[in-house]
């Protein structure tokens, strides 16, 4: 009894060590992908987000992400007509909102042209310095 009990314990250890060796293999398959691929777009793109048009710098570089626009990771041409680099916040908002339009049903997201940033906190900047003569 104890023999198959030490059998079946070493049969489910050989399973998890093959199953941590695949976890892990992916795991980094993925990041070198990722790294490719982010290094590449920040190599082609200006280091601005896409949506909120807040500057980086090589100290914040690492809160700027490559946003995949059809939201398949494989899908990296080399000229990075599918990427697009958003800040941390501006990603984080485009995938919840990618999932909200899964969840409520089949509603077409506007494109990322249709969303950029329209507003302009200076435009009334000039009227409220100058002074009343």
């Amino acid at each position: 009894m104890t023999h198959l009990i030490r059998e079946k314990s070493t049969v489910h250890d050989m399973n998890q060590n093959k199953l941590d060796q695949i976890v892990a293999a992916a795991r980094k398959s993925r990041h070198d992908r990722e790294q490719d691929y982010r290094e590449q777009a920040l190599k082609l793109y200006p280091w601005v987000c896409g949506r909120c048009g807040r500057n980086f710098t090589r100290t914040n570089l690492r809160e700027l992400t490559v946003h995949h626009r059809d939201h398949n990771h494989d899908n990296n041409p080399p000229n990075g007509s599918n990427w697009e680099l958003l800040c941390i916040y501006c990603h984080d908002n485009e995938h919840q909102r990618q999932i909200s339009a899964t969840q409520y049903g089949n509603i077409e997201l506007p494109t990322m042209k249709n969303t950029e940033a329209t507003h302009n906190p200076f435009s009334q900047l000039r009227d409220l310095m100058q002074t009343k003569k």
